[in-house]
């Protein structure tokens, strides 16, 4: 019996997100919980360009001393005037020294971090309406003031 073709990826985005200091708000039954606003930052698509818009935040739970469940939400608006409204699920594993760093915003080389994220993008835009019914998955750098994340869609 035929199976079905294996998943490929394809770049769909290169996203720069700047955050500001995390608002700590301590130990819950979630873990340390954290949230990091999101002040801005750009987006490179393949034959698009974005800006990220301020007023985003990453809701951030470290459930263990190597494991951070993240939650990014906020909103993208295209050159040409379109918003995509983003949520962006994430792991990120690290040495609990390394995990540790990332959370006093310390630089970290990004080959001791596993950074993966799921993100759904949404838009009413007729041109993009495609992004509403696509699965994508990504990679990400945590650094000190930003977040660097390569969107790829799941073919």
């Amino acid at each position: 019996m035929p199976r079905p073709n294996a998943p490929s990826l394809a770049f769909f985005a290169q996203l720069s997100i700047e955050v500001a200091p995390a608002h700590e708000i301590g130990q819950t039954p979630a873990g340390l919980r954290r949230v990091i606003p999101i002040l801005g930052g750009q987006v490179q698509g393949d034959g698009w360009r974005a800006r990220v818009l301020p007023g985003g935040a990453d809701f951030q739970a470290i459930v263990s001393p190597t494991l951070a469940q993240l939650d990014a939400r906020y909103v993208l608006e295209t050159d040409a005037g379109d918003l995509i409204y983003v949520c962006n699920r994430a792991i990120r594993v690290a040495a609990p020294e390394v995990t540790a760093r990332l959370v006093r915003g310390e630089p970290v080389d990004p080959a001791l971090v596993y950074f993966r994220c799921v993100p759904t993008f949404e838009t009413a835009a007729p041109a993009l309406a495609w992004v509403n019914e696509r699965l994508f998955v990504g990679s990400g750098i945590r650094r000190p003031s930003a977040v660097e994340i390569d969107c790829f869609t799941v073919n």
